[in-house]
């Protein structure tokens, strides 16, 4: 008998060797993957305003300015010898200015949060249950009627500066590097720190000729408080947000409770 033949070896690649990884080799980063992605910079940083405090808007370039909410004056309804005193008197007033001023007038909806709250406080005090019950629906009506007419209303300000007396002439680089660098530094600070004082009396000074020379056309009006001043600038940047997340003290505005500027 001859012998079988051998099997046809199979056409199959030998397991390939596993090569120890070396001890001492440092391992390579995925510098792509692992890179931090850059935080996005806050709006608030581009804002000229450094601080709000003692009723003044501190500007990051050390300047002061203080809002005074004037009260509406109907012109329409005065006679036409009082309609020429006031202009006369306020020509008056504008010649006397050795500074600039900026007037503001704002329309805003109407806000009766005040006057509902009024309601539904003294609804709580009726003994009465029928004079409680219409306490609250007209509290309610007034609301919605507010909601659903739309109701707007004007505020006019006035708005007074201090500012830093100017350097030298600075060439147009300069300028423009100054110009790009929107952010606060330390010397600034300390800077604004040292001016303040002497710049608020300055600011003084100006409010009490303002207030004097719009008394005499008949104007009257008052300086913005600290508190109102934030009130008045977050409802100016957040007027979506102003409208849901109000505030009745500077403690709410609490970042975890409200985004302000």
């Amino acid at each position: 008998m001859q012998e079988a033949a051998n099997p046809p070896a199979l056409a199959m690649n030998p397991p390939a060797e596993k090569t120890p990884a070396k001890k001492n080799e440092p391992q390579v980063l995925d510098t792509v993957r692992g890179k931090k992605k850059p935080q996005s910079a806050s709006t608030q940083r581009f804002l000229p305003i450094a601080e709000i405090r003692e009723d003044a808007v501190v500007l990051k370039n050390g300047g002061l300015r203080a809002i005074l909410k004037v009260n509406a004056l109907n012109f329409n309804l005065k006679s036409e010898v009082e309609q020429q005193g006031i202009i006369s008197g306020y020509q008056g007033f504008v010649n006397t200015l050795i500074f600039p001023i900026q007037i503001l007038i704002r329309s805003t909806r109407l806000n009766i949060d005040p006057y509902i709250k009024g309601l539904e406080n003294r609804a709580e005090k009726q003994t009465s249950l029928l004079l409680r019950e219409q306490t609250n629906d007209y509290a309610q009506f007034m609301q919605k009627l507010v909601e659903i007419a739309d109701i707007m209303q004007k505020s006019f300000y006035v708005i007074v500066p201090v500012d830093a007396p100017t350097k030298a002439k600075r060439g147009l680089i300069a300028r423009f590097l100054e110009w790009l660098s929107v952010d606060d530094t330390r010397t600034k600070a300390q800077q604004r720190n040292r001016e303040f004082r002497s710049f608020s009396k300055i600011l003084r000074d100006r409010i009490t000729l303002i207030q004097s020379g719009l008394e005499n056309v008949g104007i009257s009006m008052r300086r913005l408080k600290t508190e109102e001043i934030i009130q008045l600038y977050y409802t100016i940047y957040n007027p979506l947000t102003s409208q849901k997340q109000k505030f009745s003290s500077i403690e709410d505005l609490n970042p975890d409770k409200a985004a302000i500027f």
